[in-house]
């Protein structure tokens, strides 16, 4: 990432540094977690920080390529390999007895393996195998939404759709029970749909990928479709948080838009009004869940705001290297962390009282480690990706130059 946007590396390591504070003080420090939830719910603040970024950033990239394959390339090489190796560690000290894998209830290994795979399995009926991963599943509709508009040539159009997913939230908060968690799984089986998902993501693709204008299209609205349906009526987290999980991302996108005069300040602040306006409305309405009391979700949803409004004020000027470096070691710090904490779970146990020396030590064991699987596990990985993009890059410039030859130029860039 290029030094005008190491704000954002800065936002993304403090988002991580927090989740795994709310995290490893179920195990380090009951009482203090106990006390500041209900005022403060940390984990809802990290990851809503990490969501506004995501939207800032990751339709730029796209934008960039101009090509779809390259953009999922880019994207699967950078989520996956780290994924696969925490995912495979998870399962290791599982069988070592070391640690329990959550309980999937009666689903088949090969159901929960698929659910995974296609990272959709928090809106499949299948509990991530580590908590964290339930952010990856609407991080993967936002590409599939984010591509979808791409395709149809309304990329531009941020601030509408996430005021239009904001409403939406209102809607279904007010709804209430119309809309039940998890709605298709109890109506036509968690397995089929489960197959169903990943053969449509797969078609979406493929054929949002391919070299017909057609296709590419066609593939874009699928992708697009099928995260509309799974967000509200199969999510594990109410449906109007769902849905302002999207419409924060795309929050991110029309900020960046304004920023890079693709729009209008104005128009972003209204959408930020309008979305914030709607996010703690629906919260408000829902009341106290099972997860997070009001309070706690509307303070840290306002501070996330604030706190990405703070870092794009910053955004011109010199960012230390320090927070620069957690930014870049955040995702392993946001998928390693659980690993170590289900370990020590399963050994050691959770204390019943308050141990701040625990929990520093704690961070500072993780930390070192996770520049190890940034270095050896991610950085190769992206490595890969980019040379595979790189290499797809040249073939489409080929075909561009052949076909623009015979009067049949069928890549467009954007």
């Amino acid at each position: 990432m290029s030094a005008r946007l190491g704000w954002l590396d800065a936002l993304r390591g403090f988002a991580a540094l927090v989740v795994v504070f709310d995290h490893s003080s179920h195990t380090f420090m009951p009482d203090s977690r106990a006390e500041l939830m209900p005022q403060f719910n940390t984990s809802r603040y990290g990851i809503m920080v990490f969501f506004l970024v995501s939207g800032y950033i990751v339709p730029a990239s796209l934008e960039r390529r101009g090509c779809v394959r390259t953009f999922w390339i880019g994207r699967v090489f950078r989520v996956y390999p780290l994924w696969a190796v925490v995912v495979t560690g998870l399962l290791a000290v599982d069988a070592l007895g070391l640690a329990e894998l959550r309980d999937v209830g009666s689903q088949s290994a090969v159901t929960v393996a698929v659910a995974h795979l296609t990272m959709l399995q928090e809106l499949l009926e299948t509990p991530s195998l580590l908590l964290v991963l339930w952010t990856l599943s609407y991080e993967m509709c936002f590409y599939l939404l984010v591509v979808a508009l791409f395709t149809v040539r309304l990329h531009h159009r941020s601030g509408a759709v996430a005021a239009v997913l904001a409403v939406l939230a209102v809607v279904s908060a007010v709804a209430g029970a119309l809309l039940p968690v998890s709605a298709l799984s109890g109506l036509v089986g968690t397995g089929p749909l489960i197959a169903f998902a990943s053969i449509t993501m797969a078609a979406a693709l493929c054929c949002a990928s391919s070299a017909s204008p057609v296709l590419r299209v066609f593939g874009g609205v699928l992708g697009g479709a099928l995260a509309l349906v799974l967000v509200p009526f199969n999510g594990t987290v109410p449906v109007w948080e769902g849905l302002v999980i999207l419409a924060v991302m795309f929050l991110g996108t029309a900020v960046r838009r304004a920023e890079r005069r693709q729009s209008t300040w104005h128009r972003a602040a209204g959408t930020a009004t309008l979305v914030i306006a709607c996010a703690v409305g629906s919260a408000y309405r829902y009341g106290d869940g099972h997860h997070f009391t009001r309070r706690g979700w509307i303070v840290a949803f306002l501070l996330a705001v604030l706190t990405f409004a703070a870092g794009l004020a910053w955004r011109r000027r010199r960012v230390p290297g320090l927070l620069t470096g957690l930014g870049t070691i955040s995702y392993s710090v946001y998928l390693v962390h659980p690993v170590l904490l289900a370990v020590i779970d399963g050994t050691v146990g959770r204390r019943s009282d308050d141990h701040a020396g625990l929990e520093v030590a704690f961070f500072a064991f993780l930390l070192p480690l996770c520049i190890v699987t940034h270095r050896y596990v991610e950085v190769p990985g992206q490595a890969c990706g980019r040379r595979l993009a790189r290499s797809r890059q040249a073939q489409v410039s080929k075909s561009t130059v052949s076909s623009s030859d015979t009067g049949n130029d069928w890549h467009v860039r954007t």
